[in-house]
């Protein structure tokens, strides 16, 4: 796959970069700029090189027209702080300001542009949809480069079909972030554990699926662990469940008893009254759930019994939290987690903390970015990889064009 070296000089060159600098916002407020810190290497060393950086990226899920809510404007007062040089905003993506911003530049210069998904164009499901905004996103440079990891599982124009318009490279996080997935699904080193949480059991099904046959532990977490309780006939009273997977939990349950491979359920759960900080709040056993209370985080033992199941583990990943870390009455099973972790990557081994919440937790519940081995950018690409699908963000960089 080709890098940033192969584009040659690139001196006085506008190469588009795709980032990934979908962070949270309290208002205008930044809460957590781990994306935007995670693309700076990238961007520095293109600017230093002299190129005219143009960087690209989404924040949220607008539905194709502008919105002021998720505007990248804060990101870019961010990321000036962080390389150190001003970045210049486009109040657009393709339009008069970007163009003019993009005239301005000097060699050595950074523009950001507007969020990408204000156009329809960026999201669309066909070629031909999204063809016209890729024509004019690549009409704005001469090379592009793809560094936004936590989009490359999908289609979409600055990430798939800008590709095919311009001599195109990986940049620095994306190859550092697939490097990393190789080694974990690539003769893992062994025991290899992976920690499963967050809230929708059905979206680790298929990873879980694909784990069976490498993985040496799976440990269960979060929203997603009552449908496991639930398909082993246990009470869950109020907690987040997923009737449709039942029987697939209960599949999974039977594939790992005959395979060797070991799930691991909580033991006991931290439940409350209500979803609230405030709440009434109970330990009791993972199969006493009092039928008028929700399930919210995996108990003292249980966390206890995940940290013993890690302890010599010498590859880890790690994509959920295991309760709603969120409030501090349901955030000690994802600390103990962190915690473990941190344990085992001070004694050599591969731990992979999974993007998304997990990234989130870890930040917020007081742990720092180099007490892990890898945490990604990017939570669903994460999955998919190791569900075994083909990225197409990834797979068009290899293609000849």
């Amino acid at each position: 796959m080709a890098d940033l070296a192969s584009l040659g000089d690139l001196r006085g060159k506008r190469v588009l970069v795709r980032s990934d600098l979908n962070v949270p916002l309290d208002g205008t407020t930044i809460t957590d700029d781990g994306r935007i810190r995670a693309s700076v290497p990238t961007i520095s060393e293109l600017a230093a090189a002299g190129a005219r950086v143009i960087v690209c990226a989404h924040l949220g899920r607008p539905k194709g027209a502008p919105e002021e809510r998720f505007s990248l404007r804060p990101v870019a007062g961010r990321l000036g702080e962080l390389l150190g040089r001003p970045v210049s905003f486009a109040t657009d993506t393709v339009g008069e300001s970007a163009r003019s911003a993009v005239d301005a530049m000097s060699d050595g210069d950074v523009v950001l542009l507007e969020n990408l998904r204000f156009n329809p164009g960026e999201t669309a499901k066909t070629d031909e949809e999204r063809a016209e905004f890729a024509d004019a996103l690549a009409g704005l440079a001469d090379a592009y480069v793809s560094d936004g990891f936590g989009v490359v599982h999908r289609k979409q124009a600055s990430v798939y079909d800008v590709a095919t318009r311009l001599p195109a490279a990986m940049g620095g996080l994306v190859r550092a972030e697939v490097e990393v997935l190789q080694r974990l699904t690539e003769k893992p080193e062994s025991p290899y554990a992976v920690v499963l949480g967050g809230a929708k059991v059905a979206d680790k099904l298929a990873v879980i699926d694909n784990l069976m046959g490498t993985a040496d532990r799976l440990l269960i977490g979060g929203g997603m662990l009552f449908t496991f309780l639930a398909a082993k006939g246990h009470e869950i009273g109020r907690s987040l469940f997923d009737a449709e997977s039942v029987e697939a939990c209960r599949g999974y349950l039977e594939r790992a008893d005959e395979s060797g491979v070991e799930i691991i359920l909580p033991v006991d759960v931290v439940c409350g009254r209500d979803f609230s900080a405030d709440t009434e709040v109970v330990t009791v056993d993972a199969d006493a759930i009092p039928a008028d209370m929700i399930g919210l985080d995996i108990g003292p033992r249980s966390a206890e019994l995940y940290a013993s199941a890690l302890a010599d583990a010498r590859t880890v990943f790690w994509n959920g939290p295991m309760g709603a870390f969120e409030m501090e009455p349901f955030a000690a099973g994802t600390r103990r987690i962190a915690q473990a972790l941190v344990d085992v990557t001070a004694a050599g081994a591969l731990t992979v903390v999974g993007g998304g919440d997990s990234a989130a937790a870890v930040r917020q519940l007081g742990f720092s970015d180099d007490q892990f081995g890898h945490i990604s950018t990017g939570g669903g690409a994460s999955l998919e990889y190791l569900e075994g699908k083909e990225l197409p963000g990834i797979a068009i960089l290899t293609k000849e064009h």
